[in-house]
């Protein structure tokens, strides 16, 4: 099926983590336990809800399919369902890396992001 998924975060996380070849989580995901990501009808909420003001974002494009089992569809925010990684990301698994900028509002503009 080749279902797109995506992950939201700081550039300086992902540079650190592309360097080591392992995503682990950020924050949020380290406390949660999982990393979390939103398919591409999700993820403009979720940048506006959680990422509002932070400026320096990046969206991580990935195929869900390719993660395995350790990937977990689970209902989140209105019951959705939403894939959480129960692991680590190889970093070479992740398709593209584009960058977010605010908008007037401060909220993060993803672009067209493909399901």
């Amino acid at each position: 099926m080749n279902r797109r998924i995506y992950k939201i975060l700081d550039r300086t996380i992902w540079e650190e983590a592309r360097a080591a070849g392992r995503f682990e989580g950020a924050s949020i995901d380290l406390t949660d336990g999982y990393i979390h990501f939103s398919t591409a009808s999700q993820a403009q909420e979720t940048a506006r809800r959680h990422f509002q003001g932070v400026a320096d974002l990046v969206v991580l494009e990935l195929i869900a399919e390719e993660l395995g089992e350790t990937l977990v569809w689970e209902p989140s925010r209105g019951g959705d369902l939403f894939a959480h990684l129960y692991g680590v990301l190889d970093t070479s698994l992740v398709k593209a890396v584009s960058s977010a900028p605010l908008d007037a509002d401060g909220v993060p503009q993803l672009g067209a992001l493909r399901p």
